[in-house]
């Protein structure tokens, strides 16, 4: 998708927000800690911060290490960020020290009794995003048997805004929740805070899936995943996102899209830009209904609860795809669930773990608008026509033919079912999509097809490297669900103007991400930028290409080497101390300055992005269905009116790099 045109409205949109008042820090400050107590707690956050270092030296400890980090994390951030909210949570964190400091004294001696206890468990993990450790809680059933395979039920909490890493670790060692399935392993979900489960947050319920499975013997066809108010938006959003996933999903009130329930468009609310509006088709779960034929459903509402919207609205649109689903609801009930609706929710539900989810259905039906979300089943699309409008995949085995009907796609990969010995079966002779039938050539397990000029061919796109595909087709918040590094600039910058604008929105960024997504972004200064993080991580590049050493090797590297700036490598801009030219308009250097998402010069396959971090900022934070991208793939900023709640300063132009990255 290609945009160039300014968009005025933003503009004023953009002006008027900067003149928002104050909004109010999420999470609020905390209450002033008696020194006595401050002092108690820092002495055993050393010694505990002490223990951790040895543990550190033997690379032995690496994989459990975080089981033990959780809880100096725990303390230590509500400590130094003033995250403790009530006099109680101070011997809650004098606590969590002792428990830190038993658990670093029982791995020391290679004793891991969390791994072997039942009831409530905390656990932790190294995030793959930041190197932050994350919490999760467990409900490990009595009398567990090892390597026997269990269901796994995964709970997404409420809003919180005092939900820190000391209350979730404090509530998950005490309270099991609503609902405890027999005989099942019950994960709660921490999602990196408040967040509805978005972004990071989505990707805590895979990380912590994988070091759940590292551990215990899980039935991947017997999973379900619920939620109640913002965790119920987030069951939603896994629910059609990832509906193969699950035996069923149990989504309590909540929001399932963001334009009816933020109510985006009511009178005296400015219109989102446009680009906006088409960014709500990432979390939007009403646009992605039709995957919901992929598992089974089980919606709740309080009868007056006004969060009944949501479910209401996934009725509405499953009806259109020919899907229905029960929605209980609690008689005049609020926001909560109604005691006898909890028994009948749990029938239906265990009636879909008992039954399972299929290893390899026969049909799917597959709904996305982006390559973010490229598969379901054993079905995946590696391209589109057009990213960000409706594609739908229908695909069917039957005997030796796999037949397959799309929209809106224009590459293709089919997992085959395997037999014995890791071999696909010799009865898969030919797939027949949109009508044309292709050889059933086979690509290890898999059969690839691609379109050229309109027909189906076998194989993958000959160019499919250079256009968007899965895992990298931005837009800028996507960057931020796999690693990445911050490039610290240097140098001096072509301007006082655009040097403090990007060392200030820097700043933000750092310190949004800690507030927001519980972590710290890993810096690197530009001219000590390593090979692995080049091979292995996003590159945030902040400031420009005289002040940034990464920016000016990558601006210039790929004009020097490829000749040309249409070839698909060169970054899209031209940057001077008098002339920004970007994507074929040309902008005053003196205060203007571009935000982008691109493939990286220097390694293709993953991302650089310049002068931004995740897109939403303070004002969103107040309601989690706003919680959505506020930036496209790229943007021109005039930093002479300063940042706000809402926006970096004021969009001038902004829009979506087509499928070829132009």
């Amino acid at each position: 998708m290609k945009a160039s045109v300014t968009f005025l409205l933003a503009a004023v949109l953009t002006a008027s927000a900067q003149q928002a008042p104050k909004i109010n820090r999420i999470p609020p400050p905390g209450i002033e800690v008696p020194a006595a107590d401050r002092a108690e707690i820092e002495s055993g956050l050393k010694e505990l911060a002490a223990e951790i270092a040895k543990l550190k030296a033997n690379p032995k400890f690496a994989a459990e290490l975080p089981n033990v980090e959780i809880f100096h994390k725990s303390a230590d951030w509500a400590l130094r960020y003033n995250e403790i909210f009530d006099p109680k949570q101070i011997p809650i964190a004098k606590e969590h020290v002792q428990q830190g400091l038993a658990r670093a004294a029982a791995l020391a001696k290679g004793e891991m009794p969390w791994n072997t206890a039942s009831g409530l468990v905390v656990r932790g993990y190294r995030s793959k995003i930041d190197d932050s450790v994350q919490p999760y809680g467990l409900l490990i059933p009595e009398g567990l048997k090892t390597g026997s395979r269990v269901p796994l039920h995964f709970w997404c909490h409420g809003r919180g805004e005092k939900l820190s890493e000391l209350s979730f670790i404090e509530t998950s060692q005490k309270s099991a929740g609503e609902f405890t399935p027999d005989g099942a392993i019950v994960c709660y979900l921490y999602g990196r805070y408040c967040n509805a489960n978005k972004f990071a947050g989505e990707v805590d319920l895979f990380e912590a899936m994988a070091d759940i499975k590292a551990h215990y013997s899980i039935d991947p066809q017997r999973q379900v995943v619920r939620g109640f108010s913002m965790g119920g938006a987030a069951c939603w959003q896994f629910a059609t996102h990832h509906s193969d996933m699950w035996a069923a999903a149990a989504p309590g009130a909540g929001f399932a899209e963001t334009a009816e329930f933020f109510r985006s468009f009511a009178e005296g609310k400015e219109a989102p830009p446009w680009w906006e509006q088409v960014l709500w088709r990432w979390y939007d779960c009403t646009t992605m209904a039709a995957n919901l034929a992929n598992t089974s459903v089980v919606a709740y509402s309080g009868e007056i609860d006004g969060q009944k919207q949501a479910a209401d609205i996934m009725v509405k649109y499953a009806a259109q795809e020919g899907i229905t689903f029960p929605h209980i609801i609690g008689p005049q009930t609020p926001h909560k669930y109604h005691p006898d609706s909890k028994p009948e929710i749990n029938k239906l539900v265990d009636a879909a773990v008992v039954a399972g989810n299929p290893v390899m259905p026969e049909k799917v039906r597959f709904t996305t608008y982006s390559l973010i979300y490229p598969k379901m089943e054993w079905v995946t699309v590696t391209g589109m026509e057009k990213e960000w409008e409706r594609a739908d995949v229908t695909a069917e085995r039957k005997d030796s033919t796999i037949t397959v009907t799309t929209k809106n796609v224009s590459g293709l990969r089919l997992a085959l079912p395997m037999l014995p010995g890791n071999n696909p079966p010799s009865t898969v002779k030919v797939a027949v999509i949109d009508g044309t039938q292709i050889l059933a050539a086979l690509h290890g397990q898999f059969i690839e097809a691609h379109k050229a000029e309109g027909r189906w061919i076998t194989g993958p796109a000959p160019d499919a490297a250079f256009k968007k595909y899965p895992g990298l087709s931005g837009p800028i918040d996507h960057a931020f669900m796999s690693r990445f590094v911050f490039v610290r600039p240097t140098g001096k910058p072509l301007n006082d103007a655009v040097g403090a604008w990007t060392k200030s929105e820097m700043e933000h960024a750092i310190t949004a991400w800690r507030q927001v997504f519980r972590g710290d972004a890993e810096i690197v200064d530009d001219d000590k930028l390593t090979a692995d993080q080049i091979k292995n991580a996003n590159l945030v590049v902040w400031g420009d290409v005289a002040s940034n050493k990464v920016f000016n090797r990558l601006s210039t590297l790929s004009y020097r080497e490829t000749g040309h700036s249409g070839d698909p490598m060169a970054l899209p801009l031209s940057w001077s101390n008098k002339e920004l030219k970007f994507h074929g308009q040309t902008y005053d250097a003196a205060n203007h300055v571009p935000i982008f998402i691109f493939p990286n010069p220097l390694n293709p396959a993953r991302y650089i992005v310049v002068n931004s971090g995740f897109t939403f900022r303070e004002y969103a934070a107040l309601n989690n269905s706003d919680q959505t991208p506020k930036l496209p793939d790229w943007a021109i900023v005039d930093i002479t009116t300063p940042p706000g709640p809402k926006w970096p300063g004021q969009i001038v132009d902004a829009g979506f790099f087509d499928e070829s990255w132009k």
